[in-house]
């Protein structure tokens, strides 16, 4: 049986822990050849060696105009093309409009929604000829607001919409390049882990705040990564796609 993206050629930023993990593993399971950035050297190189012939690790600064460049370079002399990317690299900062600073509102928003701004432009350049699949981690905090993490929600916001303008300046154009958003809930990752406070099971709290009573793994979201990077979802572009069990239409 056909793997659902062989042959594809993936490009998966933060990829070295939690979401972005899981989507090197499947990607390349599912036949991609996969390019891990992550400025973790340590565990990117340990997950392109279990993967195998299928990865490759880069360090790549996503928030870096410079790695970004010298990343598509890269891929563009080792393969020629780039099919999916996956704009995956972000941080959490907790804090209100009240107790936000300055200087965590710019980190968050440069590592969050700078560095999508250049993976679409830069893959763009990649993939206009031949087409491709960009897709862009937002949250549900985007489309509900979090007064408790204030940037990291405005942040998303800005990925979502520059999400919708990629894919309507793509589809004007012709290049059949298709730009989809992803917008989960607190997924179970050590960042996320990190967030709670001290003495709080996190499985145990999304369990019981889901509507379907089970914890989001970084499995879940790869799932839907992998639909959006296959063929299979060649006619969705522009597509804000939830996954949360539906736990934002059970807070309306």
């Amino acid at each position: 049986m056909t793997r659902r993206v062989q042959g594809k050629i993936a490009l998966v930023t933060g990829g070295a822990n939690g979401i972005g993990r899981a989507c090197a593993r499947l990607l390349a399971a599912e036949g991609a050849q996969v390019v891990i950035s992550d400025i973790d050297e340590v565990e990117g190189q340990a997950l392109a060696q279990e993967i195998g012939a299928a990865a490759v690790f880069v360090r790549h600064d996503a928030s870096s105009e410079h790695d970004w460049q010298q990343v598509m370079v890269f891929i563009g002399e080792r393969y020629g093309r780039l099919d999916i990317l996956f704009n995956n690299a972000g941080i959490l900062r907790k804090g209100s409009i009240e107790e936000a600073s300055l200087e965590d509102w710019h980190k968050v928003l440069r590592i969050n929604s700078d560095s999508v701004f250049l993976g679409c432009r830069e893959a763009i350049a990649l993939m206009k000829a031949t087409g491709g699949s960009i897709i862009n981690m937002s949250s549900i905090a985007a489309l509900a607001g979090r007064a408790d993490y204030l940037a990291y929600s405005a942040s998303k916001g800005a990925v979502a919409a520059l999400s919708r303008s990629v894919a309507v300046h793509c589809r004007q154009r012709k290049y059949r390049i298709r730009c989809n958003t992803l917008h989960p809930d607190s997924v179970l990752t050590d960042m996320t882990r990190a967030s709670w406070p001290a003495g709080l099971d996190p499985a145990r709290m999304t369990i019981d705040s889901d509507p379907m009573q089970r914890t989001c793994l970084p499995e879940d979201v790869a799932a839907s990564v992998l639909f959006l990077a296959s063929d299979e979802s060649r006619a969705i572009n522009g597509v804000e796609l939830r996954v949360d069990s539906g736990q934002l239409l059970m807070s309306i």
